[in-house]
């Protein structure tokens, strides 16, 4: 976890209500799975719902990502010195962390 400010806000309280409904349309998802497991379903079924969900929660990965580098790595930049490496290099391991999943 990196230090930050909790009053400056994030890139991504904007569209926060757009965001909140599509975790929550992925959460669903989830339990569904869950439940088709439960059922018993057809396994290729199962994987269907898997991967749609995994492609949802990629989509929100790459919307915050992207908010991120347009906020928070670009105010950074802007402001130069330590804070603005220390951006850099977050959001690189950040992107690390994605390519690996």
């Amino acid at each position: 976890m990196t230090d930050h400010d909790p009053l400056a806000g994030h890139a991504y309280t904007a569209d926060k209500a757009k965001l909140l409904a599509r975790l929550k349309r992925i959460e669903g998802q989830t339990r569904g799975i869950h439940r088709m497991v439960d059922e018993e379903q057809y396994c290729i079924d199962v994987l269907t719902q898997i991967s749609a969900a995994v492609s949802a929660l990629e989509s929100v990965a790459l919307q915050l990502l992207d908010e991120h580098l347009r906020h928070c790595v670009v105010d950074a930049a802007r402001r130069g010195g330590d804070e603005a490496e220390e951006k850099l290099d977050e959001v690189s391991r950040a992107i690390a962390r994605f390519a690996k999943s």
